[in-house]
């Protein structure tokens, strides 16, 4: 990959918020597959090679880890990377790309958690749907929300949280994201996710 430039998102914010995301892969579309070290939990999105995703998280299947798919950026995903999802993380854009909640449901997925921004989160699984409204906050860019969202729910599920405190703590995350400007520098530490939580 020498001389190959690093990968990076061009980002514009409008008025309301809302953020649009042009991605150049560079480097991250060079990535092969690797074995992957032992994990409770196995996170992968789409800004590398899909056969690298679906090598990750076939994996993650076969050591017992749990698999989770944020489906970002939005790109068509074969019946096969989904077969070793146990959890799909999409916004509302991204499910419909995704052929929705049947064919996900279909191909052995377990829960969809969908983030909708301002309206909350989504939570489905065949027996049951929910939703937890968001945090209350005053949102100023939404780079970076999915990520610290998904990052949040991972991290929250490793040390042993259940669904769904892990998805209230990743609520938390993905709102206070949303305060500040940029992708990395969003990102909230834990103490920031805890304090938002007693709230």
């Amino acid at each position: 990959m020498t001389g190959t430039p690093t990968g990076r998102a061009i980002i514009t914010v409008d008025d309301s918020a809302e953020n649009t995301i042009v991605v150049v892969p560079g480097a991250n579309g060079a990535i092969t597959a690797t074995p992957l070290p032992g994990a409770r939990v196995v996170l992968a999105q789409l800004e590398i090679p899909l056969d690298v995703v679906t090598a990750a998280l076939r994996d993650g299947t076969d050591a017992g880890a749990i698999t989770i798919l944020n489906p970002a950026p939005a790109v068509d995903v074969a019946d096969e990377t989904l077969r070793h999802c146990r959890i799909v993380i999409p916004n509302e854009h991204e499910r419909a790309h995704l052929g929705g909640l049947e064919r996900l449901f279909d191909l052995g997925v377990e829960l969809v958690i969908t983030t909708m921004g301002g309206d909350g989160v989504e939570v489905i699984a065949r027996d049951r749907r929910g939703t937890v409204p968001a945090f209350p906050v005053s949102p100023v860019d939404t780079t970076g929300a999915g990520d610290a969202f998904c990052g949040a729910f991972a991290a929250a599920l490793a040390a042993g949280a259940t669904r769904d405190d892990a998805v209230r703590f990743a609520s938390a995350a993905g709102a206070l994201a949303t305060t500040k400007h940029g992708a990395v520098p969003s990102l909230p530490y834990r103490a920031e996710i805890d304090r938002l939580l007693r709230v």
